[in-house]
């Protein structure tokens, strides 16, 4: 006797899914965070050591990647990541970037500045500034200038009254940029920095000494970087290659397992949307390691499913009923399915712990697409089996896979 409200909740669930996954999943995927390299960036690793030949410590190394976060602010891209790796490094990873070697110039300049006498004495410092004060003006011919904001104003007027027919030369990392002559004392707190060669020079000293100088000073060691058609195109062979190998699994499960391969294939679209929807909440970024762990995750499901299929084929072959069939082969297949996906995770926490940059961000990938996989896979599609054979429709050996003569008890 067909059991109308197993098949109604049936389609229900199926429906409420399929709907809501149409309607949201292009805001998902224009939401996901990718990584360089998938859309163009750079990364680089520096080793950072103390001007004053101090030891390194973990609170100059976090200020120091506050001070490049502030200076990647400047460059309009969102979303960077900072990381502190060991005892003296600091690895930067911008996606993204339009210009990539002005980026990298402002990211590895200490941005020292500072107001010196004839005698090289400094006489005014960087911490001396209004913080952001410095902007982009122009002088009276229309040449472009950086006026600097000072915070205390007579404390630069006593200086320019003290070196009048003087020049007091103005360094940024040891590089003099002007040398003034000071010809009248100066009110107001303001200083100039004349002679800049365009306007977009002038901006990005202004944006440099807005961003503050950096506590450490920083030696690159290693760098990578992909340009933006480049990742594009990884892109969109990752996602094809993804399409392709996702639409032969599932082609396989329903053409060997039938309902049982349909409501598998289904929940592996589920599993996929639920992970991208994490990845968005999350703010993941997604990098081609990743796409390769989602992509062995999707591997992960598909194993889980064959393996209680498989069961449950064995069990409807002994004779037992379906319904019993489909318990037995769930209940027995768990244990499997759980050391295999464990020790998996397992593996991607060490990883981790061990890893460093784009293998960390696999192993962490891999460890959402496991538990979701597990999610839909052990919950999700036996829940769905269950609600069809329990509505008494279609239960057929054929149905799931089995030959009639097959089956011992016949």
């Amino acid at each position: 006797m067909v059991r109308w409200n197993r098949i109604v909740g049936l389609i229900l669930i199926v429906a409420v899914l399929t709907v809501t996954m149409i309607f949201t999943t292009n805001q998902v995927l224009q939401n996901i965070t990718l990584g360089l390299d998938l859309r163009g960036g750079f990364e680089v690793l520096y080793q950072a050591s103390a001007t004053d030949g101090q030891e390194i410590s973990k609170q100059s190394l976090k200020d120091t990647a506050t001070a490049l976060e502030k200076r990647i602010n400047f460059l309009g891209v969102s979303e960077p990541e900072i990381t502190i790796e060991g005892i003296d490094r600091i690895r930067v990873k911008l996606a993204g970037v339009p210009d990539q070697d002005s980026a990298r110039d402002l990211l590895g300049k200490p941005a020292k500045l500072t107001f010196r006498n004839m005698n090289n004495e400094i006489l005014l410092d960087g911490n001396d500034l209004v913080p952001g004060g410095a902007s982009v003006d122009v002088d009276q011919l229309g040449r472009p200038t950086v006026t600097l904001k000072l915070q205390d104003a007579n404390k630069f007027k006593q200086i320019t009254t003290e070196y009048v027919g003087e020049s007091i030369a103005i360094l940024l990392d040891e590089e003099v940029i002007q040398s003034p002559r000071v010809n009248e004392p100066i009110s107001g707190g303001n200083a100039v920095i004349s002679g800049q060669e365009s306007v977009e020079k002038a901006q990005g000293l202004a944006d440099l000494l807005n961003a503050g100088a950096l506590p450490l000073d920083l030696k690159e060691i290693q760098s990578q970087s992909v340009g933006e058609s480049l990742g594009m195109n990884a892109l969109e062979l990752s996602v094809k290659a993804g399409l392709i190998g996702s639409a032969l699994v599932l082609l396989f499960m329903m053409l060997y397992y039938r309902i049982p391969g349909l409501i598998a294939s289904f929940s592996l679209v589920v599993y996929i949307y639920l992970v991208l929807v994490i990845f968005w909440q999350l703010h993941v970024t997604l990098t081609l390691p990743g796409i390769a762990a989602l992509v062995l995750g999707i591997g992960m499901a598909v194993d889980a499913n064959i393996i209680t299929y498989e069961r449950i084929k064995e069990e409807i072959k002994s004779g037992k009923s379906y319904l019993s069939a489909v318990r037995a082969g769930s209940r027995r297949s768990l244990s499997t399915i759980l050391d295999a996906n464990i020790t998996t995770i397992l593996a991607a926490i060490v990883l981790f712990i061990f890893g460093t940059g784009s293998i960390q961000g696999f192993a962490i990938t891999l460890i959402v697409s496991i538990i979701v996989s597990m999610f839909t896979a052990v919950f999700g599609a036996r829940l769905l089996l269950n609600l069809f054979v329990r509505s008494d429709v279609l239960n057929k050996a054929w149905v799931y896979g089995v030959k009639e003569e097959e089956i011992s008890a016949l």
